[in-house]
């Protein structure tokens, strides 16, 4: 499995805009894409304007994949004014334990 962990710090007064655009996109990337096998959205309570995004793909092609779909571009287009930072690492996966 291929990991990807993303910090995202939303521009202030944009919080809400993006954490309803992260979990619609979050949404369609689990139902659209046979190779995302998870993608979790989280906000720090304390900062509300900070968001860690958690996904899990088949391998490194089924995220590659994810970043050349429509639905990714529509995202991005929608979501990129309200980003003030974005940082994305990526892992291979050891093990995944457990479910929601």
């Amino acid at each position: 499995m291929y990991v990807v962990v993303v910090f995202l710090e939303a521009h202030v007064g944009r919080q809400t805009e993006l954490r309803d655009a992260l979990r619609r996109h979050g949404k369609l990337s689990i139902e659209r894409e046979e190779g995302c096998r998870r993608y979790d959205v989280s906000v720090d309570p304390i900062e509300g304007s900070a968001f860690l995004l958690y996904q899990v793909y088949e391998d490194e092609a089924a995220y590659r994949a994810h970043r050349e779909l429509p639905h990714y571009a529509d995202f991005r287009l929608l979501s990129d004014p309200w980003v003030k930072s974005r940082r994305v690492l990526t892992y291979e996966s050891v093990a995944i334990l457990g479910g929601p």
